[in-house]
């Protein structure tokens, strides 16, 4: 992979126009607020759940589509959403992206039957598609200064990290005291905010020439991610060894393998293989992935830990997660803003797995008294910490220095690592935690409160698991990102705002 050792117009998103700095922070909110809406919806819709299936009366089978049906929109479709940013421009696509995903929202909000709230998340997730890569992007071109950079990065890197929690919180705010429907609903609201935002401050950019639709390769990337996704949440639900599991994990590999390949040969690529190929590009891409496999351990059990052992409510439960939250937000923000221009990824990134991984050592300390003050906060505080510093400067790296015509492409490229390899936490650690359980109420059937123990022990052995990722994150981490610190190419200025 190709380290960016200095300064090369030709790999640098160059800016569409100028424009003051107050505008360019106003553009960082409305682009947080596309964000949050985004990575909130993957958890606060689990906490509603519950409450949904009663209401509308669907079984424990099909509950998984709820969560399927968004994966499988979202995953499959961001690099097509990604190129179609850069094809029609940052803008149409971010604000068509938002009207899409809040009347989604809306329509499951008022679902009256399972059918009904499937489609809603699955309408969900192609928006999301759409909105997630454009949001970023646009990110990427109108905050090209390093110090400007860092600052807005830190920003959207903590919204990233933290998102998660915060729709845990809001999600049990939201079911306890109002409904369930109302954790689609809000999106409308948020959605409303930032389109109002992004009407008043964006500026349309012309058809980019220089960008066309690779049939083949969008064929393949489509039903390559569709295909892997699908089959990793069948392997949560019907097992690994399953034939419809292996069959469909097996058909995504030999798709995008052969995505790859045309890749290679086409003049207009869907995804030009320039954008990952990049060491500090690459190595990000990977922290992130390896951050999203272990990032569901941490809010799935934890969240079973404290509801179902310690007996929390959901709110309580989403406050629990708030000094993660803020560990989360100071990381990210110091750090890509006063680290990062002076070292550079590379140590900061496996440094922050490593930090994530003593939390988790902490965390598997967990036993079924234990009280959150002494065993809790502390692994909370710690995991914080490390995926602030790797979501900020990794999502940074991951966008810097790229062709404008490839900043949507890249920046999905961020948001397929984060949807794949949540899918493949969701599926690998459900198993083992699932299987854990099993073997631990086997052996010791005939000790009381064995149900309550084996359960605290399936979550220990996932975070294991969790700390092991982030171990094996550092290291693939420091291997692959390049030392030093990646030069911007003279004259870049703020963009795409008005």
């Amino acid at each position: 992979m190709a380290e960016i050792t200095g300064a090369r117009p030709e790999l640098t998103a160059q800016p569409d126009a100028e424009a003051p700095e107050s505008n360019r922070w106003w553009v960082l909110a409305v682009v947080g607020l596309a964000q949050l809406m985004v990575v909130l919806d993957a958890t606060i819709v689990n906490i509603a759940l519950p409450s949904a299936q009663r209401d509308l009366g669907f079984s424990n089978a099909d509950r998984q589509w709820i969560v399927t049906a968004y994966a499988l929109g979202f995953g499959g479709l961001l690099l097509l959403g990604g190129r179609l940013s850069d094809l029609l421009g940052r803008r149409r696509t971010f604000l068509i992206g938002l009207v899409g995903f809040a009347g989604a929202s809306a329509f499951g909000g008022a679902a009256t039957g399972f059918a009904m709230l499937v489609i809603a998340r699955a309408v969900q997730g192609a928006f999301g598609a759409l909105l997630a890569p454009s949001a970023l992007s646009i990110l990427t071109v109108t905050f090209t200064r390093p110090d400007e950079r860092g600052k807005a990065f830190g920003v959207y890197g903590a919204i990233a990290g933290a998102g998660g929690a915060v729709g845990l919180l809001l999600g049990g705010i939201l079911t306890e005291y109002l409904s369930w429907r109302w954790c689609l609903y809000v999106n409308v609201f948020i959605a409303a905010v930032a389109l109002v935002g992004a009407l008043r401050l964006l500026v349309n950019q012309p058809r980019n020439p220089d960008v066309r639709i690779d049939g083949p390769g969008t064929v393949l990337a489509v039903t390559g991610l569709v295909s892997f996704v699908y089959g990793l949440s069948e392997a949560e639900t019907q097992g690994w060894g399953a034939p419809v599991t292996v069959a469909l994990i097996a058909c995504g590999v030999i798709l995008l393998v052969g995505f790859v390949l045309v890749e290679q040969r086409v003049d207009h690529p869907l995804l030009p293989l320039r954008v990952v190929l990049d060491r500090n590009r690459g190595g990000s891409y990977l922290a992130i992935g390896f951050t999203s496999v272990a990032i569901f351990g941490i809010f799935l059990f934890l969240t079973y830990y404290m509801q179902l052992t310690l007996r929390y409510s959901p709110v309580k439960t989403g406050l629990a997660f708030l000094p993660m939250v803020a560990a989360i937000i100071v990381a990210s923000t110091a750090s890509t803003a006063a680290l990062l221009p002076r070292t550079g990824p590379r140590p900061l990134i496996p440094l922050g797995m490593l930090t994530a991984a003593g939390g988790m050592a902490l965390l598997r300390q967990i036993g079924v008294n234990t009280t959150y003050v002494s065993g809790l906060l502390p692994g909370l505080i710690l995991v914080g910490l490390g995926l602030g510093l790797v979501f900020g400067c990794a999502l940074n790296t991951a966008t810097a220095g790229t062709r404008q015509e490839d900043a949507g492409v890249a920046s999905a490229m961020v948001n397929t690592t984060q949807q794949v390899g949540g899918s493949i936490g969701t599926a690998l650690l459900n198993t083992i935690a699932a299987s854990a359980l099993s073997s631990y109420l086997v052996a010791h059937r005939h000790i009381p409160g064995v149900l309550s123990q084996a359960s605290v022990h399936s979550y220990t052995v996932a975070f294991t698991v969790v700390l092991g990722i982030f171990v094996a994150g550092a290291i693939v981490s420091a291997l692959v990102l390049p030392s030093g610190v990646p030069r911007p190419a003279p004259a870049e200025a703020a963009v795409a705002v008005a």
